[in-house]
């Protein structure tokens, strides 16, 4: 599944384009499409594209050039509400029902021999998982490439609750430019969206002024947004999981699934989580023991790439990851596409379901389960006499179990948070920065480990347990897992935060009683990396990653209401009765 093991479809034809064809729905809704397609009188297997993005912008999807020539018909089309589509736009909310609707309308082109399939990235493959459960006739394999389960976790809101401050924003005003124009909301309007943000060439999401992360309270922007992005209020309005997100909730679906799926993400995804999540529900659960070995998953180590493309460059952030991590996806969907659509026996289904790239090591390698069975998840505790706070704290990781050993502290201040510096995030950059500039912050408690003696793989899934408490009702802990290479530059891995009201459940908040100590756990997701010899392994702990994550005012109200700000003291204990740790997923040499 790595492109080298066998050839898909070569180029063949030309293509022609036929514009703008209308595609009717259930509900009378027409949906503008383009469709591109071999130049021949013989009829072809179709791929769907979906599109909030305009299928006639700036930025054209790759695919349309790729796949016809090898003997595809390419349909991209606006989803409902954007662009040349008419309709209300409500990010998922109508997906499913339309994308069945679009898939039975293509399988009826004139061109195309009624098999039909789905491919595309970030909310193109989020539409791609939505229809999977209506269960069209005519589709009969798919390729989603990172692309969200839900809008509640991991899209608006964290897997641990807090908001997603840093791409929600920008994301959702550029996404409000069309509405705003199709609802003539006037020059005044639009001029007032474009005073927020920061557009650069050749990137879909704009970067938010800095100013504006910082505003207050968060729930202005929902009226800021009015109607240009009515669901926006909306999402702010439900920061707890519970009904109102039930009809994004994807992976209540895994059961009624019966499509064949490439699974493609990355570990510096924004939708990692949302990859693996996906892969392992619909491989455990899905309708029948065909379609639940039917499904494959490629991970490599990019970070979330927009707009449109796939995942062909060396690496993201700071760091390369060599030569090998350079593939052309289209070259391993065509294969894909080529033995579901098209009956050719190229072997792609006897290869192994999981191909992961490991770094570090800088290596692709084949799996067959996930996470991989012979993990031995190994705890390193925090260790320190106290004094652990930035990188010339007493903090150490240590794989020995700590005895009786004083707390560690430090003011959690709002106003003066922990700035986000890269990981698996969109709309700020994104991927491998070197983290001394935030270790060295006296509210970082950085733990390290000595020198390895050896390389230490760590794949699979990600969690600290920490023990800890706080002087306020709410607040919340982050955890950062970090690769210290010998000359001192800090690589992050993986991340995450739990927001404490959420604690114990998404759906049931519960505030904390000041001074009272809590185990919280902290979901850093997952990674394939290897500690080589004479790195140190890292965790920092804090309690803001800002503007990725929304700074928790400290007040215990409600979620996105606070005008005002307030200071917490947060202690982190490490002793026989309270051992705080990360459990890693230790790989055997």
């Amino acid at each position: 599944m790595n492109g080298k093991k066998g050839q898909g479809s070569m180029p063949t034809y030309k293509v022609k384009v036929e514009k703008n064809l209308w595609a009717t729905m259930r509900d009378g809704v027409r949906l503008s499409a383009d469709i591109y397609r071999p130049d021949s009188d013989c009829k072809f297997p179709v791929l769907v594209l979906r599109t909030p993005y305009n299928k006639m912008g700036e930025l054209p999807l790759t695919e349309t050039e790729f796949f016809p020539p090898r003997g595809y018909v390419v349909v991209l089309q606006d989803t409902r509400g954007r662009f040349g589509s008419e309709g209300e736009f409500y990010p998922l909310i109508y997906e499913g029902q339309d994308g069945y609707d679009t898939i039975e309308w293509a399988a009826e082109l004139p061109w195309s021999n009624g098999i039909v399939g789905t491919v595309g990235q970030s909310y193109l493959g989020l539409v791609q998982y939505a229809v999977a459960s209506t269960r069209p006739p005519h589709l009969k394999a798919q390729c989603p490439v990172s692309g969200p389960v839900t809008l509640y976790a991991d899209f608006i809101y964290h897997t641990g609750g807090a908001l997603e401050l840093g791409w929600i924003l920008p994301y959702f005003i550029f996404m409000a430019f069309n509405t705003a124009e199709r609802k003539a909301l006037g020059a005044d309007f639009l001029s007032r969206l474009k005073d927020f943000v920061i557009i650069t060439p050749k990137t879909i999401i704009p970067g938010l002024k800095d100013f504006w992360y910082h505003h207050l309270p968060v729930m202005d922007w929902g009226r800021l947004l009015g109607e240009a992005s009515p669901f926006f209020e909306d999402f702010l309005k439900h920061p707890t999981q519970g009904p109102y997100w039930w009809f994004s909730e994807l992976g209540r679906q895994y059961q009624n699934t019966n499509t064949p799926m490439l699974h493609v993400g990355s570990w510096y995804d924004s939708f990692q989580y949302d990859t693996l999540t996906q892969f392992c529900g619909i491989q455990q659960h899905a309708m029948t023991p065909e379609t639940r070995s039917s499904q494959k998953l490629l991970m490599g180590p990019w970070a979330h790439l927009l707009p449109y493309s796939v995942p062909t460059t060396r690496g993201t952030g700071d760091i390369d990851f060599g030569p090998e991590s350079r593939i052309e996806l289209h070259e391993i969907q065509v294969r894909w596409f080529d033995y579901w659509l098209k009956g050719i026996k190229n072997g792609i289904m006897e290869e192994p379901p999981i191909r992961i790239f490991v770094m570090g090591n800088n290596v692709w390698r084949d799996e067959y389960e996930w996470p991989l069975a012979r993990t031995q998840y190994t705890p390193y505790y925090f260790r320190s006499k106290g004094k652990a706070n930035s990188d010339k704290g007493d903090g150490i990781l240590s794989p020995e179990p700590p005895a009786d050993e004083p707390a560690d502290h430090y003011i959690y201040d709002p106003y003066q948070p922990v700035p986000t510096l890269g990981g698996n995030t969109l709309g700020i950059a994104m991927g491998v920065f070197d983290q001394r500039p935030v270790e060295s912050m006296p509210n970082v408690l950085v733990y390290t480990s000595p020198p390895l003696e050896k390389d230490l793989e760590v794949t699979g899934p990600i969690r600290v347990e920490l023990f800890a408490s706080s002087s306020a009702p709410d607040t919340d802990f982050t955890a950062k897992l970090v690769d210290v290479r010998p000359d001192g530059y800090g690589q992050n891995i993986a991340d995450g935060i739990i927001r404490a009201r959420y604690r114990n459940s998404l759906t049931y908040p519960s505030l904390l009683r000041p001074g009272e100590i809590y185990e919280f756990t902290i979901d850093l997701w997952a990674t394939s990396h290897v500690f080589k010899t004479g790195h140190r392994i890292r965790v920092d702990i804090s309690s803001s990653n800002f503007p990725r994550f929304d700074r928790n005012p400290n007040t215990g109200n409600r979620i996105n209401t606070d005008r005002e700000l307030r200071s917490a003291e947060q202690r982190i204990f490490h002793d026989s009765k309270y051992p705080s740790h990360i459990l890693l997923p230790v790989i055997p040499g």
